[in-house]
């Protein structure tokens, strides 16, 4: 495909502006061709406008007209593979295989949606009949299910050029729900998010879909993001990235004269807890898997365990030693995620306390080399600086000599998107207290596993308390992700006709639905 370099506004591409930037090859640090054109507040001004004049007919579009645009979105990206892996792997370092199963889980995830609402009983139908008769006051017709927000602003990923981009998760399930969708590409991979938002583009186009329904903005800084999520238009928002960036969008959306939601994912450093039995069982083994997952994809995913608790044994260590010693140096996305690693690094290191039990080779140019560092428990729950969260290839081990230890540093936790359990089933069965702190403290909580790979269904919840995530009741991955872009409506005394499919006497959808206080299907 050639680039061009030009923003998506509906069905046209912008014009150029004096606001420029080019995508880096993340291995040599080279400039990539093209030169990248900024939107100008013009450009947002009618990629908003059209997102409204849209929405008020694409909300109402059937589910299975919107099920094979989804589909269809998923059939284009599939196509545009041969331009899309090249592309991902100059702009983000990423090995092949990696972009192909990213491609792979975009796809699936647009394919995931579209049965959703095929199926349709996601809509949550709840049908309370008429008692006219009712004493001392009539009850009336009342039933509701879960309409569209309005349009949608999305802000890519920098560490998912794909699954969490502009044909991504939030994209993929705000139009499902029957949202227009205006994207903010990520300027680290925007050569690939012109390949996938001219997919969507073209997607759009052969569906017969409202212009309007999808536009992308190129944007070197953050003004014009930020003029996004202040629009009037625009009524919810969607974000991952650092915690910095996720709360000022925060900020900016809590202090519009129309204050709307922002579903922002942000911090995690997704704590592991070792109990004695296991430690003693198979720490070796644990502590292999450790390594494993902290430097899986030179440690860039959200779900890295940055913390671990326990009583470590000789073998736990020596084995956590011998696999970060010999560690290769890993390319980074892009030379801002490279310097926050090192700066977060080298601030860890600092803290009183805090020991470096083995790193990685030098590294290299554009490259991080993977760290594992221990504490105390006392530091720990005396110093907040050794939880922050260092995004990279480094977990910090805090020793705990007793189960007050653990329970006193769960409790002291901030949110987050994951906790893990390594436990014998004594143990767990027996755990109780603390599987209960994390379950208040995490979206997901896992038992003799490990918190990297994130399963795409339904029951996966990929969220958790601030500052893991803006909206803890809410997910960004699975089927439940659908529902950040809804809202529940009552419609009261309406005439059979005049209600939605979902909603009528005769279920035309045949979707499950609850009717006076009981589920029907």
């Amino acid at each position: 495909m050639n680039l061009t370099g030009h923003s998506f506004i509906g069905n046209s591409r912008s014009t150029e502006s004096s606001d420029t930037f080019t995508a880096t090859n993340a291995t040599t640090g080279e400039a990539l061709e093209p030169t990248f054109y900024s939107a100008t507040t013009d450009d947002l001004e009618k990629a908003v406008s059209l997102a409204t004049v849209a929405f008020h007919t694409y909300s109402k579009i059937e589910p299975k007209t919107r099920a094979k645009f989804l589909r269809t979105i998923a059939e284009k990206i599939n196509a545009a593979g041969p331009d899309i892996t090249p592309r991902m792997m100059a702009e983000s370092g990423l090995p092949e295989p990696r972009c192909e199963g990213e491609r792979g889980r975009t796809v699936g995830q647009l394919n995931m949606f579209a049965d959703l609402i095929e199926e349709g009983s996601w809509v949550d139908a709840r049908i309370e009949t008429a008692q006219p008769d009712r004493a001392p006051i009539p009850k009336p017709d009342l039933r509701s299910m879960r309409r569209p927000l309005g349009p949608v602003a999305v802000f890519c990923a920098s560490n998912f050029p794909l699954a969490f981009s502009v044909a991504g998760g939030d994209t993929a399930s705000a139009l499902a729900a029957g949202c227009p969708v205006i994207v903010r590409a990520h300027s680290a991979h925007a050569g690939t998010a012109e390949i996938v938002a001219s997919a969507i583009q073209t997607a759009v186009a052969e569906c017969k879909m409202p212009e309007g329904t999808f536009s992308m903005i190129f944007d070197s800084g953050i003004e014009l993001g930020t003029a996004l999520v202040t629009h009037p238009g625009i009524k919810a928002v969607g974000f991952t990235g650092s915690r910095a960036g996720g709360r000022a969008l925060m900020d900016a959306a809590a202090a519009r004269p129309e204050p709307i939601p922002v579903f922002a994912e942000m911090s995690s450093v997704n704590p592991v807890f070792i109990l004695p039995g296991a430690m003693a069982e198979r720490g070796e083994a644990i502590a292999q898997g450790l390594v494993g997952s902290v430097t899986l994809g030179a440690g860039q995913f959200c779900t890295c365990p940055g913390l671990v608790f326990g009583n470590t044994s000789e073998a736990f260590e020596s084995t956590l030693q011998a696999g970060f010693s010999e560690a290769a140096p890993a390319t980074m996305l892009h030379g801002g995620i490279l310097d926050n690693f090192a700066n977060g690094l080298k601030k860890l290191r600092s803290q009183s306390g805090v020991d470096t039990l083995a790193e990685g080779s030098p590294a290299e140019t554009h490259k991080a080399c993977p760290a594992i560092l221990k504490a105390s428990a006392n530091d720990f729950t005396s110093n907040p600086e050794l939880s922050a969260e260092v995004f990279g290839p480094s977990s910090l081990v805090i020793e705990c000599g007793s189960q007050e230890d653990m329970i006193k540093a769960a409790r002291s936790l901030e949110g987050q998107l994951t906790a893990t359990v390594h436990g014998t089933d004594e143990e767990i069965a027996n755990a109780g207290e603390l599987l209960q702190i994390l379950e208040q403290k995490a979206g997901r909580v896992i038992i003799n596993g490990f918190p990297t790979g994130v399963e795409v269904n339904s029951s996966m919840v990929h969220g958790g308390p601030y500052p893991a995530t803006s909206d803890g009741a809410s997910t960004s991955v699975g089927t439940g992700a659908i529902l950040r872009y809804t809202r529940p409506v009552s419609f009261q005394g309406f005439p059979d006709s005049a209600l939605p499919a979902e909603l009528q006497n005769g279920n035309p959808r045949g979707i499950a639905r609850l009717v006076n206080g009981k589920l029907e299907c």
